[in-house]
């Protein structure tokens, strides 16, 4: 028999998000991670390198998934062309089982402080490895900054949306977010999404006119 089970890196995580859900994270320690699991603290820790891994561990796999999806577009795709390559890259891992784990981790996220400041510098790494891709490519630097971050904006609209369907692949929220924000930047170009116009008046307002 071996000396770590084989899936033992998927049980840990299991019993983690269960735990930081029913107890809250704070007040979950590796130790109960690992009883939880039917392992030992040596197990985890040749997992990971302490509890908020296990929230996170993934995404550094994510980001080169994004950064490979990119690169591997055609030469001449436009930047959101490119975005979308980088969705069907990571289509293939975003399955039903990922979507409960997504959901949990949002649950986590939303009841920890620590928990989110550690997923905004996640964030920020994963930002940095759409824009490398991106420049690349040939894009100039503000460029590739604009394009993380409309990545980031549509990866997060299409995660929301995953997590609340049953049915509906990750590609096809992603796909829908990035016509979205493809229409609202092109409205904003065109003065259609302008910001600046006039309000309509409060039927107070309209009443305090009139007299």
């Amino acid at each position: 028999m071996p000396r770590w089970p084989a899936d033992a890196r998927e049980r840990l995580e299991a019993a983690a998000l269960d735990l930081f859900v029913e107890q809250g994270y704070e007040q979950t320690t590796v130790t109960q991670i690992a009883e939880h699991a039917g392992l030992n603290r040596a197990t985890f820790f040749r997992h990971f390198d302490d509890k908020r891994e296990v929230l996170f561990g993934d995404q550094d796999r994510l980001a080169g998934l994004l950064a490979d999806g990119i690169r591997a577009a055609s030469g001449d795709a436009p930047l959101f062309d490119c975005l979308q390559a980088a969705f069907a890259a990571v289509d293939p891992v975003m399955n039903p089982q990922q979507r409960g784990k997504a959901t949990q981790r949002v649950q986590v996220m939303m009841a920890s402080t620590e928990v989110r400041e550690r997923g905004l510098l996640k964030r920020a790494r994963i930002a940095e490895a759409i824009a490398a891709a991106l420049r690349d490519r040939g894009a100039d630097q503000i460029t590739a900054r604009l394009g993380a971050e409309i990545g980031l904006l549509a990866f997060s609209l299409a995660v929301e949306r995953w997590i609340n369907t049953n049915d509906q692949r990750f590609a096809l929220c992603a796909a829908r977010a990035l016509r979205e924000l493809r229409t609202r930047t092109q409205d904003l170009g065109s003065g259609a999404g302008a910001l600046g116009g006039p309000r309509s008046q409060s039927p107070v307002a309209q009443s305090d006119t009139a007299s």
